[in-house]
């Protein structure tokens, strides 16, 4: 039976309401036909949109939080500890926040607004370390950034600009739950990470779409970035902003380090980053991405080898189950690769909704699908405890009024369901970014693809598969490179890895979605060794 005219009409209205492009009564109607057309399924549609409804109310429900715990920090074991006078850390009023406005002649329509903050103030690390937003004037949104200078040598050590995914997750995932100088205890406390990014590196943070974390829009806004391609306009404008800001680091080695969806940012960011007309004040030296989707038509059918048996784990659903997927990836594929013939919404919008039936077998398990070793007690925070402790952490009012977050922010949260569900109606989770991989290694930028072994969201295999299937120059010589143990410097073996001259894949042991935080130091090891340009990670 065809789609029912009525739920078609509810999907599109709904589309429309979550700042997809489309705006007007005809687009509507476009879409409701185009939909009918392709998606046949009454039931799945149904129960796929009573999902997301239930997505939007339960952010309306999430926790409010009104005080905080002071005290010291237990736990800490800082090489460089903090001095503070007093015990009391949230009872502090931090000074009235003062900004310093930088502009640049290439970006007329682009602020940068920035602060120095005492390390004192949060017991974060000792370094130098800035906060600020990056103000886009006439479209009334603003994107926030945290930077830590490097605890060995600012001066000489390289840049690197790390980015979460989601799409709509906070950096600051990044940089209290993963690899940033200090990590949020079940106190509520930063507690010092000795296993930093930032040990021989200095690292920008940055929230990026606007939306998403402390950044913001103002009243005045445009509308929500719900796409990869126009998000990178603004990356590209902050980056040229910060280093008119730090114009002592343009000689340094800049690096772009994300994971997850930055499989879509980071390749699309960079790509424009190096085609941009007229010269920029930074080049960028590499990319590396940890468990990013790239090519959905590639890695979504290792969701099936994960669950059934064939991805490192016995076979975790039922025989009918697994069944089940392979018949709906008979469905999922022919419209996938319509979204990438067609690439637009109306193609993408029916891929992503049909094809996610696939990943959505994980729930059949009591796994993280972040960390399948793992059991996921709810879908809240992603699995994680820690998470909890972060989001709290970050929607105290002393830590706001610290780094100068904007009162436009209002209560933090780690992801955002509103940026996610604008990208995933304008299509774009559904788009091949892989295809820029390809430009950046033709133009010369080594690239990095690492993924931990117990991901299922964005898997070793998928990850693998593409890299070997990966359209460039090199691909015969990438293809035939053997997997060899990649061996860190405390000469354990961590995982299995293959490179041919800047293109290097490596499958980490023993680790989730966020392999800096399963693995803190053999993480780092490989963090390092990259940048020191060791493309080969030790290996012949």
């Amino acid at each position: 039976m065809k789609l029912s005219a009525a739920v078609s009409a509810t999907l599109a209205t709904v589309v429309v309401a979550s700042q997809s492009p489309f705006s007007s009564n005809e687009h509507i109607d476009f879409f409701s036909k185009h939909l009918a057309s392709h998606l046949t399924d009454d039931e799945f549609l149904l129960s796929s949109w009573r999902s997301l409804l239930n997505k939007y109310d339960s952010e309306k429900l999430a926790k409010e939080i009104d005080s905080y715990h002071a005290g010291s920090f237990p736990g800490t074991t800082m090489e460089k500890p903090l001095q503070s006078d007093t015990q009391n850390l949230f009872f502090e009023s931090p000074k009235q926040v003062t900004f310093e406005s930088v502009k640049n002649t290439k970006f007329t329509d682009h602020t940068l607004r920035i602060k120095q903050n005492n390390p004192q103030l949060l017991q974060l690390d000792t370094v130098d370390q800035y906060t600020g937003y990056l103000d886009i004037e006439s479209e009334d949104k603003h994107l926030f950034f945290w930077f830590f200078e490097s605890r060995n040598d600012p001066a000489n050590d390289p840049i690197v600009l790390w980015l979460n995914g989601g799409p709509g997750c906070s950096s600051s995932t990044g940089l209290f739950f993963e690899l940033g100088p200090s990590s949020i205890n079940s106190d509520i406390l930063p507690e010092y990470n000795p296993h930093s990014w930032n040990s021989n590196a200095s690292v920008i943070f940055l929230d990026q779409p606007t939306g998403v974390g402390y950044s913001y829009e103002g009243p005045h806004s445009s509308g929500k970035v719900t796409s990869t391609a126009a998000a990178s306009k603004d990356v590209v404008a902050f980056l040229e902003l910060f280093f008119t800001k730090f114009s002592k680091f343009q000689s340094n080695k800049f690096h772009i380090a994300g994971e997850s969806y930055a499989g879509h940012y980071i390749p699309r960011f960079t790509r424009d980053i190096i085609k941009h007309e007229g010269p920029l004040s930074y080049n960028v030296s590499s990319v590396l991405i940890g468990n990013g989707i790239f090519d959905p038509i590639v890695q979504i059918p290792t969701f099936r080898s994960m669950l059934c048996g064939e991805g490192g784990f016995d076979q975790l659903i039922s025989d009918e189950s697994c069944q089940e997927m392979d018949d709906d990836f008979k469905k999922c594929l022919p419209l996938a690769k319509a979204c990438y013939h067609i690439q637009n919404p109306f193609a993408c919008v029916p891929a992503k909704l049909y094809c996610d039936r696939i990943r959505a077998k994980v729930w059949e398990t009591d796994r993280n699908p972040y960390d399948m070793r793992k059991q996921c007690v709810s879908r809240d925070e992603e699995c994680y405890e820690e998470l909890h402790y972060m989001n709290e952490f970050l929607d105290s009012e002393f830590v706001k009024n610290a780094v100068g977050a904007d009162p436009a922010v209002g209560q933090y949260q780690s992801c955002s369901e509103d940026i996610y569900n604008g990208f995933s109606f304008t299509g774009d989770y559904m788009l091949p970014h892989q295809q820029y991989v390809a430009e950046l290694l033709e133009s010369g930028i080594p690239v990095l693809i690492y993924a931990g072994d117990k991901d299922f969201n964005c898997n070793w295999l998928g990850n693998s598969h593409w890299t070997d299937q990966l359209d460039y120059s090199g691909h015969e010589s990438f293809l035939a490179a053997p997997m060899t143990d990649f061996i860190s410097k405390d000469n354990e073996v961590h995982g299995k890895m293959k490179n041919f001259e800047i293109f290097t894949f490596l499958k980490v042991y023993e680790s989730g979605h966020m392999v800096p935080f399963d693995q803190p130091l053999a993480s780092l090891d490989v963090f390092n060794t990259w940048l020191s340009g060791d493309y080969k990670l030790r290996g012949k």
